[in-house]
C-alpha cells in the first residue's frame, strides 16, 4: 500500500521540473494527480509568463493554440475549494499554486480546476516586508467589511432600488462598527520569521499569501523555472516561442 504522495514531473522543451505535492491540501493534490495521470496537461503550454513573478500553465485550450490566440480561460467544468494552509505554506520561490478568478467574481477564492502557476518572484528587504505587512493589515478591514456586506446583498440592492439613502447609511455605519470590533478581536497581520527569512534570501511573491492556494513545491529543476520566467513574451504575457509541457506522475 502506497503511503507517500508520488512526485510529479513537468517535462518541457527547456528542461524538467519535479514537484512535491502537499498532503495538507488533499483536494488540490488528488485533482492534480488525477489530471496528470489522465494526460490532461500533455501538450499544453506555459501560456502566461511574467519575469520576476511567475509562470502559469494548465489551460487545455493552449494545446496546439495558434500564435496570438488569447489563452487563460480554459479548464474543466468545476473549481476547487480554497485550501489555505497559512502560514505553514506561503509564496516563496518555487512553490506550486492554483490559479483562480478574481475576488470580484470569486469571493470564496475557489481555485481553477486545472490551471496552476509556479512562483519565481523577487527578494525583499526587511523594510519592504514591514511596509507590505502594514498594507496587508490595512486591507483586512476592507475584506471583513466586504464579507459582512455580502450577507446583506439583497437588502442593499432593495434599498438602492428604493433610493433609501438613510437606510444604506445606517447599515454602513453598523457594518463599520462590526468590522472595527472584529479587527480589534484578531491580531494584526505580520510575516512569520520563516517567511521573512525566505523572502529576504530566496525570494517570492508575499503579496499573494493567503489569497491563492499553495499546494506543492519544486524539488528539482528550479533552474528550468528560471529559464522559463526569462523567455521573451508577447501580448497577454504569452511566450513568443511555445513552452510545451508533458506531466507525468512518478509512481
Amino acid at each position: 500500500m502506497q503511503t507517500t504522495t508520488p512526485l510529479v514531473r513537468i517535462s518541457t522543451n527547456l528542461g524538467d521540473i519535479v514537484v512535491r505535492l502537499y498532503d495538507e491540501t488533499p483536494e488540490h493534490r488528488d485533482n492534480f494527480l488525477k489530471l496528470a495521470r489522465e494526460g490532461y496537461y500533455d501538450s499544453t503550454l506555459f501560456h502566461r509568463v511574467i519575469k520576476d513573478f511567475m509562470i502559469q500553465g494548465g489551460d487545455p485550450d493552449s494545446k496546439g493554440a495558434p500564435a496570438g490566440k488569447r489563452l487563460g480561460s480554459g479548464g474543466p467544468e468545476y473549481t476547487l475549494p480554497a485550501e489555505f494552509v497559512y502560514p505553514q505554506y506561503y509564496h516563496k520561490r518555487g512553490v506550486l499554486s492554483a490559479a483562480r478568478q478574481a475576488d470580484q467574481v470569486n469571493p470564496e477564492r475557489r481555485s481553477s480546476g486545472s490551471q496552476f502557476y509556479i512562483v519565481w518572484g523577487k527578494t525583499y528587504s526587511e523594510k519592504e516586508l514591514t511596509q507590505l505587512a502594514a498594507q496587508l493589515d490595512g486591507q483586512r478591514g476592507q475584506q471583513i467589511f466586504n464579507e459582512l456586506a455580502s450577507h446583506h446583498r439583497d437588502s442593499i440592492q432593495a434599498m438602492y432600488k428604493a433610493g433609501d439613502q438613510k437606510g444604506l447609511m445606517a447599515l454602513q455605519q453598523r457594518l463599520a462598527a462590526e468590522t472595527d470590533k472584529l479587527l480589534k478581536a484578531t491580531p494584526g497581520f505580520a510575516f512569520t520569521p520563516e517567511q521573512v527569512k525566505d523572502y529576504t534570501t530566496i525570494g517570492g511573491t508575499p503579496f499573494l499569501d493567503n489569497q491563492y492556494t499553495v499546494f506543492g513545491e519544486v524539488v528539482e529543476g528550479l533552474d528550468v523555472v528560471e529559464k522559463i520566467q526569462s523567455v521573451a513574451t508577447g501580448s497577454a504575457d504569452r511566450p513568443k516561442e511555445d513552452v510545451v509541457m508533458k506531466v507525468t506522475v512518478e509512481e
